[in-house]
């Protein structure tokens, strides 16, 4: 079975992993496919087609939630469908978790080619896989992929994927927070042929249900995949017999090639260049007190987009992703920002698209490398980065700036994985959902969204508080969305929550934490915007919590109940919370966009005495907006503060230089390229002050202020609680005005990080 360390195989083509052509899959010739298209077909039925196969997968998702009996499917929504054609290239994919199905297409390219012979493909069949180093994001997300046939002829492909309560693992819940390597993890399955001639195959369902500590459950959850494929494979073909083989299949490929030309229209429009972003993972075992690197770049070059992530740190204990679970998040950001006008269609895009990883990093880790936690560590490092190298990629478009949107909450997912024995005296294990809420970054005309859900999730909703209590034996003390934690800026990221919670109808509940972020924060703002809140965990012992409910006093908050507080560190296994003991898990919110100096004073006022969305203290020491206690705006005195602080940061020695030369191009809001003496040269869009040549990093000519990353969001805490490398908080200011030009997150003595480079001649 080829692995993503040796560069070959059907699903990876050698030269940058990107999209591989059919011409290049080496097909069984017992495996028939259709390929006659209608090469003229009418707008009206071309409409009607096209938005019926996008029904298709609607209701495809929508019968898996119906009859699963999962919190995963009904409340995380952590399942996704996909159509493809019969050579595995991308119709559509779901508005679902949608990393899950970034896969999707190399699995079904590595099965027509390493089993079309055998044990062959045929009508009737469905393969199961969950493999990391097929097509998988973990072990958990379970694939089931389902070849349609039309008189003989394999015609495309239904699949859906959908995360398993537990397959496996020397964790309940097969998060394996503590594993080195794959095999101390969940089952790996390759694509296996488990429904033959339309039956399910006794034998490979009862292998893989052996290994998991609840059967029943993964049993329901394979019948609503069973039936997800079935329903969608009835309504392909039902579309087929009503407007025939060739017009649906002329459909589907014009739905690929008007997504391709939509995307080559908005890359004709771009300047060419590099744009890069770095940021860093905290614990990758129990114990571990080091920053990993994660580095992503981006290059344009004519018509063809690469992804790139040199300077990843090496793999390393539990924290790895494979190749599968880095291209399955770059994808759902490249598809919400250049592809949405297209119907999640991605697969005209994908013909433009290398992705080059370096494999043995950590978030393309070589076989056997433990990722059963990939998701919420390595793939949303992976997918976050992802918004700010492709929006600061667009910014120079006027039409397409509209599109920008800064990186959302829980870019690291702060899971707490819990397990013991229910109110019904069952065994249970699952982790807290809630955190799916996240937020919404800031746009670049526009706030963010608080709680707003999370974007690789469009349709995602917190479950109800009383779906939890329902389901394991806990009981919410409260949930409320968190003041300070959207990061500032001219437009404020969205705000993130925290959800609080006793046990209930049970003696204890054991526990594991599987959390980044805590320390350093994970979305960072944009173009001078304020990172969100990070991570953060909280646990008191011993409280008064029983005595306050029997006299219907209610918590707002868990500092009000009395006990002792214990630091939780990143990943901690087995610690028991009992009767009394009260758990809080706030989760990160979103970037902020822009300099929050020049957010409008009385929307500040607003966040302030209206919104409880931001404190009196941020407001004057990061918005520089004064409000009196009485809610009044002091708007003469915001004006001299903001001023006094922009005064403070120019340089005054009389090097700066002002630049009159002609625009080209706007980099950013604050950064623009000037034609000065026939040289390029950066400049700020204020002032005009002179930041370099362009073949320079900008950041050089900036005055650098180096804080403590406290003082990028009031929520970060002692970082030193959780690590020993120290992270600092980088202000780039212009030497001219003093306007912040640039902000930027980073490790104590990493270099500074260059991240736009255009190429204009």
């Amino acid at each position: 079975m080829p692995r993503v360390s040796e560069m070959k195989g059907a699903a990876f083509d050698g030269k940058g992993m990107g999209y591989v052509p059919p011409k290049m899959l080496k097909i069984s010739k017992k495996l028939k496919l259709h390929t006659r298209r209608a090469r003229h077909i009418d707008p009206i039925t071309y409409e009607v087609v096209r938005h019926s196969l996008w029904h298709v997968n609607e209701e495809h998702g929508a019968t898996i939630q119906r009859l699963s009996g999962s919190p995963v499917a009904m409340y995380a929504l952590d399942l996704n469908p996909s159509i493809l054609a019969e050579d595995g290239e991308f119709v559509y994919f779901g508005p679902y978790m949608q990393y899950m199905s970034g896969v999707t297409d190399t699995q079904v390219k590595w099965i027509l080619e390493y089993r079309s012979d055998n044990p062959g493909i045929r009508d009737g069949d469905m393969f199961l896989a969950n493999d990391p180093w097929v097509g998988a994001a973990h072990q958990q997300d379970v694939m089931l992929i389902c070849p349609v046939f039309w008189k003989g002829e394999l015609f495309c492909w239904v699949t859906n994927c959908l995360h398993q309560y537990d397959i496996g693992g020397i964790t309940p819940s097969s998060f394996c927070g503590s594993a080195e390597n794959a095999f101390e993890e969940g089952i790996l399955i390759p694509p296996v042929k488990i429904i033959e001639n339309n039956e399910i195959r006794r034998d490979i369902e009862e292998l893989y249900l052996r290994a998991s500590r609840k059967p029943e459950a993964v049993a329901l959850d394979f019948r609503a995949q069973l039936a997800g494929n079935i329903t969608a494979r009835e309504r392909v073909l039902a579309l087929i017999r009503r407007y025939g083989d060739a017009v649906v299949k002329g459909v589907m490929k014009k739905i690929m090639d008007n997504a391709e030309i939509a995307f080559l229209d908005k890359l004709k429009r771009l300047p060419d260049g590099v744009w890069r972003e770095r940021t860093y993972v905290e614990c990758c075992r129990p114990g571990d007190r080091r920053t990993h690197r994660v580095c992503l770049a981006l290059t344009k070059k004519g018509d063809k987009l690469v992804f790139d992530n040199d300077g990843t740190a090496p793999q390393d204990g539990a924290m790895n992703a494979t190749y599968s679970g880095w291209r399955g998040s770059i994808m759902v950001a490249l598809n919400q920002l250049l592809c949405w006008d297209q119907y999640f269609c991605i697969g005209g895009a994908l013909r433009h698209v290398e992705f080059d990883p370096t494999p043995g990093s950590f978030n393309c880790a070589n076989f056997p490398a433990s990722v059963s936690t990939a998701p919420v560590q390595a793939m949303e490092i992976s997918l976050y980065p992802a918004y700010n190298v492709l929006s600061k990629m667009i910014h120079s478009d006027d039409e397409m700036r509209g599109d920008i949107m800064c990186i959302g909450g829980t870019s690291q997912w702060p899971a707490t994985i819990f397990r013991g024995t229910d109110q019904w005296g069952e065994p249970y294990g699952y982790l807290l959902v809630d955190p799916i809420g996240g937020a919404i970054g800031a746009f670049s005309n526009g706030d963010g969204i608080n709680t707003g859900g999370q974007s690789r999730t469009p349709i995602c909703k917190l479950p109800n508080v009383e779906h939890t209590e329902q389901t394991f034996p806990l009981l919410f003390l409260y949930r409320k969305e968190i003041v300070d934690s959207g990061g500032a800026g001219k437009w404020r990221g969205g705000m993130s929550a925290e959800s609080c919670f006793v046990p209930h109808r049970t003696e204890r509940v054991t526990h594991d934490t599987l959390s980044s972020g805590n320390a350093t924060p994970t979305s960072p703002g944009m173009m001078g915007g304020y990172p969100g809140s990070v991570n953060i965990y909280k646990f008191r012992r011993g409280t008064d919590v029983k005595q306050r409910i029997a006299r219907r006093d209610m918590v707002g908050d868990i500092s009000q109940l009395q006990g002792r507080d214990e630091v939780l560190q990143l990943r901690q296994e087995d610690f028991v919370q009992e009767a009394d003991d009260a758990y809080a898990v706030t989760w990160s919110a979103a970037g902020g966009y822009g300099d929050p100096f020049e957010r409008d004073a009385q929307r500040v006022r607003e966040d302030v005495v209206e919104n409880c969305a931001v404190s009196h203290a941020a407001a004057k020491d990061i918005y520089g907006v004064l409000i009196g206690e009485d809610g009044t705006l002091d708007r003469a005195g915001t004006e001299r503060l903001r001023g006094a602080r922009r005064a403070a940061r120019r340089r005054t020695d009389g090097s700066v230089k002002t630049l009159a030369g002609k625009v080209v191009a706007r980099a950013t809001d604050n950064l623009d390229v000037r034609r000065v003496n026939g040289k390029l040269h950066c400049a700020c869009t204020k002032c005009a002050a002179d930041l370099g040549v362009l073949k320079a990093n900008y950041k050089e000519q900036c005055v650098l202020e180096e804080r403590e990353i406290t003082t990028a969001n009031p929520n970060i805490g002692d970082w030193r609680r959780y690590i020993d490398d120290r992270p600092v908080f980088r202000q780039f200011y212009c030497p001219g005005c003093g306007a912040l030009i640039e902000n930027e997150v980073a490790r104590e003595g990493d270099p500074l990080l260059r991240d736009i480079d255009l190429h204009i001649k």
